[in-house]
């Protein structure tokens, strides 16, 4: 757990600990002094406020990510900012939160993103997606390695992922069953090196899967 501010850590710390199946292993009061400590103990999530001196979330996520470690990020912010977001998604974050949610629902995205799913708070998710369609195409971006792997099928998958679509709405929207449609995303996410949803909608708009505005 990253904050810089030692009320808000104490306030997390207890709240996490009130939780029978969450163990607190560390605190640390900036980006730097995250990282190190993932490093350390390894912990399955590592809660991160993105707006932090000296190094902030968001770099502490990319190095804590490029570290190749098994510990899944957790971006929390108390500012509502696309930008923040979404480069929180594309350096590693498994899931994005706003401060002000509430006490329940932090925990259970604990245990989301423990469990290898992603996760964002419902308000973030519909204005990310509707930032991401707005973005013009990057010309120069080169296009994703693993794309070319992909078959029509998982392309189509791919795309309904983009916009959001859960797994048994994919399976309705593509005359699929839920689990073809949960081995489809398993597929994306080995093919494409994602780690989780999240990184699929990154990749899937800045590779042009989807036309931003289409």
């Amino acid at each position: 757990m990253a904050d810089d501010q030692a009320l808000v850590r104490s306030g997390f710390a207890v709240l996490l600990r009130s939780a029978e199946d969450i163990e607190v292993v560390g605190e640390a009061a900036d980006g730097a002094e995250a990282v190190a400590l993932v490093a350390r103990t390894e912990p399955d999530v590592v809660l991160m406020d993105v707006r932090m001196p000296e190094v902030d979330g968001l770099e502490a996520t990319r190095r804590i990510t490029a570290a190749g470690g098994p510990t899944r990020g957790l971006g929390l912010t108390a500012f509502d900012l696309d930008e923040d977001v979404y480069e929180a998604l594309r350096n590693g974050a498994s899931g994005f939160l706003l401060k002000d949610t509430m006490p329940e629902e932090l925990l259970a995205a604990l245990r989301v993103v423990a469990a290898g799913d992603s996760l964002l708070a419902p308000r973030i998710t519909t204005r990310l997606i509707a930032d991401l369609v707005q973005r013009p195409p990057d010309a120069d971006r080169a296009p994703h390695p693993g794309l070319a792997t992909l078959t029509e099928r998982e392309l189509e998958v791919l795309g309904a992922v983009a916009r959001g679509l859960s797994n048994a709405e994919i399976g309705e929207a593509l005359f699929m069953s839920q689990a073809t449609a949960k081995t489809h995303v398993s597929r994306l996410l080995a093919k494409l090196y994602a780690r989780d949803r999240a990184q699929l909608v990154v990749v899937a708009y800045e590779s042009g899967v989807v036309v931003p505005g289409a």
